[in-house]
Parts: C-alpha cells; structure tokens; sequence
C-alpha cells in the first residue's frame, strides 16, 4: 500500500509503550481495506473499556488478526465501502458493534453479520456507549440466565456500564433489580434506572447478604450478575435462593473463586462463567443479531437509554484513559473519532 497517499491512512490511538497512559499517542497508520464479507466503518465513536486498560499495560493481547497497538472493541460510525460479499449493508448507513481491537482509529473492517443499525434517534457518541455493556448484560441475563419476570437479581459493581445497562435490562423484563458498590453516589445513579436497592459495601461482605434477607423477606436471590469477581463470589453465595444462577464476568476484585459446597451443593446453585471475547465468530454473531432484534429497537422507542460519564477527543486518550482508570466513573468514557 502507498501510505504516501493520505487516501491511504488514517489516525489512530496507538500503544507506544506498555503502562501507564503516558505510553499512548495518536499516530498516522494504514487504512485498512474490506475483502470478502467485511465492512470498512468510518469510526465516529469509541467507547473505553477495561480491555483497553489491560492491553495498554501489556496484559491482554488483542486476539489473532487484530492490531496489537491500536486498542478499542466497540465503536459506532459509518459504513464507508464494502467488500465484493457484502449483502446486508449500503454506504452510509449508521451501524455500531464489538470487534476484537482496532476500534479507536479513523476505520475499521469487521464481517457484516457483526454489525447492527444504529437508531435514528441516537447520536454518535449514544451509541457508542451502547455494543459492550448492552450485549454483555443482555447475553449474561437474558440468554444464559434466562431471567424471567419478578425475579429478583443482584448486580455487583451496579454503578459500572455493564452494571447500569443491566438495571434497564432487569427493570424492562419485569424482574427486580438489587445492587452492590464501593461508593453511595454510584447506587444513586443506578437508582435513577430503576435499582429497587443497594449497598455500599466496605471490608466486610458479609454486609451483602445481610442486606439480601432484608431485601427479599429471606427469599433471597435468583440471579446474580457479578462484575466484582474474587470475595464477593463466596459472600454471594450465601445470599442465592433455591436454583439460583450466578454469572461470573468480572474479575477486578480477584480472579479467584471460594466456592462453599453447602451453599453451592444444598442450593442446587449453577455457577456459569461468561466471557464474548474468548468467543468463536459464529458464536460473536448469533449474540450480535440477537442483541439486534431484542435490545437496538428498545432503544429505538425510548425504552432503554445509554449512560454516559463523559466524552474525550482522541487527541485526549490518554486523559480519557486516566478517567477510566481513576474508579470515578458512572457510565461510559466514550472518545470522539471524528
């Protein structure tokens, strides 16, 4: 490729050096070009992710076949050219998605069938605070889970992007929503969403489970969405309801389980671990088509809604990955593209 030509570039976020924020700068790179089914997408927006902050540090590599120093896993924007097997999408069409890396830059190319239509009623930077957190929470409790209505769920980490889409998707489905976090301001914002109740826990998570028997009359919880990991899947155990179904995505208090068999074996509790990125493509797909047909048109209506922290250009990466870094956060830190 002639990189000579501007035609052939583009500006991107780029990993300089592994660490801190410091070691990201905006750099001119290739363009990269669609062949088969892929779709070449002018990036608009990119929202941040803890993903983002692993690999900059060097300890999540970008899968096979994406860039390892252009960081970024969920984007909304434009379709701008299409390879020869493309069949779903024209140019100009709005569209939004999850890739494996390489979303904070000018283009990106992803197949067809990981793309969804964005609604007309949402900005740029709206619906790139969308892909991640709504498909997460929607895979996790929707699918796996197969939450149903007036059950009761706990969310871990309620205040994060994850934690608030997953309030929404509760509260849509008719279940009741209960949530955990390290500050009271947090839960005041989840409680905007429709959190029918939430602690702030410290040292002690026994606190949790306390909190659950007051809650639900000793019922106690059917599902559990845990974005924590580490102590608070042991102190939550105690807290499931008969058959209750915990699923296990974060890990930023630990990647190390306590299971208690009197709670896991008496309760019949089923433990599930689920993790998009570890995914094969066609797995990728069918959780995007789906989050297509069921959650993109509850945005559409109004029903359901992004939750934004604050926007950055990407001349200020490193300032938006400070703000992610700094644990303050309510909602996404979303980078304006262009």
């Amino acid at each position: 490729m002639d990189t000579s030509n501007p035609a052939n570039t583009m500006k991107a976020a780029w990993i300089a050096k592994f660490g801190g924020p410091e070691g990201l700068e905006v750099r001119t790179v290739p363009k990269p070009r669609p062949v088969a089914d892929q779709v070449l997408v002018r990036v608009r927006a990119s929202a941040l992710n803890r993903a983002d902050l692993l690999q900059r540090q060097g300890k999540y590599p970008a899968p096979a076949g994406f860039p390892q120093e252009i960081p970024g896993i969920e984007f909304a924007g434009e379709v701008a050219e299409l390879g020869p097997e493309v069949r779903m999408w024209k140019p100009g069409q709005r569209v939004f998605g999850l890739i494996g890396g390489g979303a904070q830059a000018d283009y990106l190319v992803t197949p067809e069938r990981l793309l969804a239509e964005i609604p007309a009623n949402l900005d740029w930077t709206e619906a790139a605070a969308i892909p991640e957190v709504f498909i997460t929470a929607h895979d996790a409790l929707w699918k796996q889970a197969a939450l149903r209505p007036c059950e009761r769920v706990l969310i871990h980490a309620v205040g994060s992007g994850v934690g608030l889409a997953a309030v929404q998707l509760v509260c849509v489905i008719q279940a009741v929503p209960y949530g955990t976090s390290r500050t009271a301001d947090k839960l005041a914002a989840a409680k905007h969403l429709g959190l029918q109740e939430g602690i702030a826990v410290g040292e002690n998570l026994d606190e949790i489970a306390s909190a659950v028997e007051k809650w639900t009359d000793g019922k106690g919880i059917n599902v559990l969405l845990d974005l924590a990991g580490g102590p608070y899947v042991k102190a939550s155990q105690k807290a499931m309801a008969l058959k209750g179904r915990m699923m296990l995505v974060g890990t930023v208090a630990g990647g190390s389980y306590v299971i208690d068999s009197r709670h896991v074996m008496g309760k019949r509790l089923q433990i599930i671990g689920t993790a998009l990125r570890a995914r094969s493509l066609e797995e990728k797909i069918a959780v995007t088509q789906s989050f297509a047909a069921e959650v993109v048109p509850l945005f559409a209506s109004g029903v359901l809604r992004p939750n934004i922290d604050s926007t950055f250009k990407m001349s200020e990466i490193t300032k938006a990955h400070e703000r992610l870094e700094s644990n303050q956060t309510v909602g996404k830190v979303v980078i304006e593209i262009g």
